[in-house]
């Protein structure tokens, strides 16, 4: 192997020769819960002659079964191929990718990207400001606009093994979140474990028409980081082609508190970036429509990822019930649960 696929086979002489410059020691720090699920990160802290620095460093996961949903979804083949090809063309700031690979076959791959360790990131628990909403809002319409019916080669979200991988964690979480989080299921979700599985494939039908722009696809507050005036999106395993609100209604619907949601019409001010930078012939109501789609499409990410987290684990439980409250407010808030009468 050409490459390592462990923090453990770290060298001196690979780093060396991966980032094209001498470098004389390096140690790993290890983050805790909460750091990468899909895929492992880790600092790695290097002294050149000129001092110490610290970059990123990002592994397949140790879980195999982490890896084999890694596979299901080709999440690392996504994000070495973002970073290689599609980073370079974006207006909204990600971290700089100094070295990057890939094998196929056995799907290992290694990542060496910028620290951002002077940024703020977010916490999905703890929830973030309206400030800090509209900073998230702001970046992805730029994202958006600047791929705006014209996505790069990139996989649609619409596709077999999204649907199917979408009604089977649906399916397996949701007997989770019944006993688990029955307090937060409102009446206006009855029975929709009957619905939800049999309206995918329409839900995706409707998200992936033209327009489609990039997607990051995981916009939750645990991926951005955030400066004084800009953010940064981090962990591109899922970047897809979608319709532009999905990434708008999983932020708005999942992340953000009730509080933040109803200080301002996200809907609408995404919209109006949308226009500002250029986007024309996409009328608010359209936009309305799409989102209220992509929010209840994303129950399945609420209900998969609530249901399969260690909610022994206390973060686990706390995240799995603070995104699966959002969520469950949100979409009776929305009214969206009607949607499923029509599908």
């Amino acid at each position: 192997m050409s490459f390592p696929a462990q923090p453990e086979l770290l060298t001196t002489e690979w780093l060396s020769k991966a980032l094209n410059r001498p470098i004389e020691a390096f140690r790993v720090e290890f983050f805790g819960e909460g750091a990468g699920i899909i895929g492992q990160v880790t600092r790695v802290h290097i002294t050149t002659a000129e001092g110490e620095e610290s970059i990123i460093a990002k592994f397949p996961s140790p879980s195999a079964d982490n890896r084999a949903v890694a596979a299901m979804y080709d999440m690392y083949g996504r994000e070495v191929n973002f970073y290689r090809h599609i980073a370079p063309s974006i207006t909204l700031r990600v971290p700089i990718c100094h070295y990057s690979e890939y094998d196929p076959k056995s799907l290992d791959f290694v990542l060496l990207m910028e620290d951002l360790a002077d940024m703020r990131i977010g916490d999905q628990v703890s929830g973030c400001s309206e400030a800090d909403a509209r900073l998230v809002v702001e970046g992805i319409a730029r994202l958006a606009a600047s791929s705006w019916n014209t996505p790069a080669d990139l996989v649609s979200h619409n596709n077999p093994g999204q649907r199917d991988g979408m009604i089977g964690g649906f399916k397996q979480g949701w007997p989770v979140v019944q006993k688990k989080f029955a307090h937060l299921i409102p009446a206006s979700a009855n029975n929709i474990e009957e619905k939800v599985p049999n309206a995918v494939p329409g839900l995706l039908d409707r998200l992936c028409t033209p327009p489609v722009t990039i997607s990051h696809a995981d916009v939750r507050l645990d991926n951005i980081f955030f400066a004084t005036d800009e953010i940064a999106l981090v962990d591109w395993q899922s970047v897809c082609s979608s319709a532009p609100e999905q990434d708008l209604a999983y932020f708005v619907t999942q992340s953000l508190s009730r509080e933040v949601r109803a200080a301002t019409d996200w809907v609408a001010l995404y919209h109006e970036h949308l226009t500002d930078l250029g986007v024309a012939n996409y009328s608010l109501a359209q936009c309305r429509e799409r989102y209220i789609t992509a929010a209840l499409y994303l129950v399945c990410y609420a209900t998969a990822i609530s249901g399969t987290l260690d909610l022994a684990n206390e973060r686990g439980r706390a995240l799995g019930e603070t995104l699966f409250g959002n969520a469950m407010r949100s979409l009776d808030e929305l009214g969206a649960f009607s949607l499923l009468e029509e599908l």
